[in-house]
């Protein structure tokens, strides 16, 4: 059987149209699943990164929160006199109220120990918190110097409560109440 150039033509075309078909089944469409495959991993490693950075900006900023911490637990520390915070308070308090602008009406001090957190831990570690109630009479300048001044002493004082009143009666004289509180940690 002798084919016609037709018929040539065809079958050549027919030969193109399977090779074409058997790439595109055998070689073709499975690649392009496994890019896809592929692309979904890409998707999902990445998503995986941006937890990953995520993470690492919160240790980080976790890291510069601790760091922060630990220099102000060093700069209280370092404020700290070690039993000698009461007498020192004291002292400052003689000192400011020896002048004749400033009388101290009464002091009334008062021991109250921190509850522990946790278990026990060593009694090194304890503070002891001393709350001083003060009633005192001063000029306006002078409770501004006083109060500057206590800012400057070296451990930690906190003013719980503070009330000025003035009284017509020793007019240049104000009636101060305050709270103060500090921290008192053992020898």
């Amino acid at each position: 059987m002798i084919l016609k150039s037709r018929e040539k033509i065809l079958l050549i075309f027919v030969f193109i149209v399977i090779a074409i078909w058997a790439f595109d089944q055998f070689y073709y469409s499975p690649q392009s699943r496994k890019i896809l495959v592929f692309k979904e991993e890409i998707k999902a490693a990445d998503l995986k990164m941006d937890e990953f950075l995520m993470l690492t900006k919160g240790v980080e900023t976790t890291e510069a929160e601790v760091s922060r911490l630990k220099k102000e637990k060093k700069s209280l520390i370092e404020r700290t006199l070690k039993g000698e915070e009461f007498r020192s308070f004291l002292r400052h308090l003689a000192k400011e109220s020896d002048s004749k602008e400033m009388k101290v009406i009464s002091l009334t001090p008062q021991e109250a120990k921190l509850p522990l957190e946790g278990k026990k831990e060593s009694t090194a570690f304890r503070y002891r918190r001393v709350t001083i109630q003060m009633v005192l009479h001063s000029t306006f300048p002078k409770l501004r110097s006083y109060l500057k001044e206590i800012e400057k002493l070296p451990f930690l004082i906190n003013i719980d409560s503070l009330q000025i009143e003035r009284n017509e009666e020793g007019l240049p004289f104000l009636k101060v109440t305050m709270e103060l509180s500090m921290h008192i940690t053992p020898l």
